[in-house]
Parts: C-alpha cells; structure tokens; sequence
C-alpha cells in the first residue's frame, strides 16, 4: 500500500516561536577579508583625505575668528 502522507508542518511554527525570532546581530564593522583589492586600496586613499569631528570644529572656530568683525553676506 502506498503512502498518503508525505508532508507535515505541524508543530514547526510553535517550536521556531518557543525561544522567540530574533534577527541576526548585525555587525558594527564589516569584515574586509575578501573583499575587492582594488576597492580597498581606494578605500584607504579617500579616508586620508577625510577630517576628524575634532580638526572641523577647530576649523569652524578659526572661520568665525577671521570674519567676526565683517557684516553677514546679504542673500538674494
């Protein structure tokens, strides 16, 4: 006699369900390992150019020294 039953769910949900769903913990930081050489080389090219939080607060303050006398530019 040949089989009736060939699939079955049952149960599944509420077992997946007993220690919760939980999404995959995302990482903070990537890995690099793997990754296009190319890509990476460029990578490190364009974060030398960047400025630190610190140096464009430091920049900003020296802009307000050297115009604190003149009048504000008048926008059109």
């Amino acid at each position: 006699m040949a089989k009736s039953k060939n699939h079955t769910n049952h149960n599944q949900n509420q077992k997946a369900h007993k220690n919760g769903i939980k999404k995959p913990k995302r990482k903070r930081n990537e890995s690099k390992r793997g990754m296009c050489q190319k890509f990476l080389r460029n990578l490190r090219y364009s974060k030398k150019g960047n400025v630190s939080h610190e140096e464009s607060l430091k920049r900003a303050e020296e802009r307000k020294a050297k115009y604190a006398g003149q009048p504000a530019p008048v926008k059109l």
